[in-house]
């Protein structure tokens, strides 16, 4: 059985709709790090997979984006058994998201009250769910944490939420072992942002589809 290529292949409907592809993927995960800084400022949890970040951050000093880059990169070395194919927005994720996140916590300060952070980090949440529709919608690979997601699924069989449930259950009891902040937010985050994602990627790949068709009609 011959092997498939390891990266994936990119395809536009002409330049102009290549470009603007690779716009929208670049600011989705810019703003995609953003959110999360503002999760992290907001003080009352954050996500599992940055329970995680966190926790490292809190043991070794190191930057949380430095640290959230270097857990992209262990995740992309899982996918190698998977045989999981990278595509451009894979490897654009696992660089640009860290320091986007560093550079939003080096203007925001910690917030001064628990009602002021709940706003941010509902804000950063929105920020978030946003900013997925618009690199999914790209069309460009799928990050390291969602692309590991989807080859255990494929290679063991089980329904995705499981191998959901299994990998962020995980990420979080080690994060939490090692010092990260599980608190309400973390539960928010847990059953909001796959409403949020459900309610803007469709809009934003409908948008995205006219646009392609648009320019290739032109060219």
């Amino acid at each position: 059985m011959p092997s498939l290529p390891i990266f994936l292949p990119v395809t536009a409907t002409s330049r102009r709709d290549l470009v603007e592809r690779l716009l929208q993927l670049l600011i989705g995960l810019f703003l995609y790090g953003a959110g999360l800084g503002l999760m992290i400022r907001g003080g009352i949890g954050v996500a599992p997979w940055d329970v995680l970040s966190v926790g490292i951050v809190n043991r070794t000093g190191l930057a949380f984006g430095l640290v959230t880059n270097l857990i992209a990169v262990g995740v992309l070395l899982l996918w190698i058994p998977l045989r999981q194919r990278v595509g451009l927005g894979t490897v654009l994720n696992a660089l640009i998201v860290g320091p986007a996140a560093d550079l939003t916590l080096s203007v925001v300060p910690p917030m001064p009250s628990i009602w002021i952070g709940a706003a941010v980090f509902l804000a950063g949440l929105v920020l978030v769910a946003f900013a997925t529709g618009l690199y999914i919608a790209a069309a460009f690979g799928p990050g390291p944490r969602d692309g590991l997601m989807t080859g255990l699924v494929r290679r063991t069989g089980w329904p995705v939420w499981a191998v959901r449930t299994l990998i962020e259950g995980s990420v979080l009891v080690i994060g939490f072992l090692l010092g990260g902040p599980v608190g309400v937010g973390t539960v928010i985050f847990a059953f909001g942002v796959g409403p949020l994602i459900g309610w803007f990627l469709p809009s934003i790949t409908r948008w995205r589809t006219r646009r392609g068709e648009r320019f290739a009609v032109r060219d």
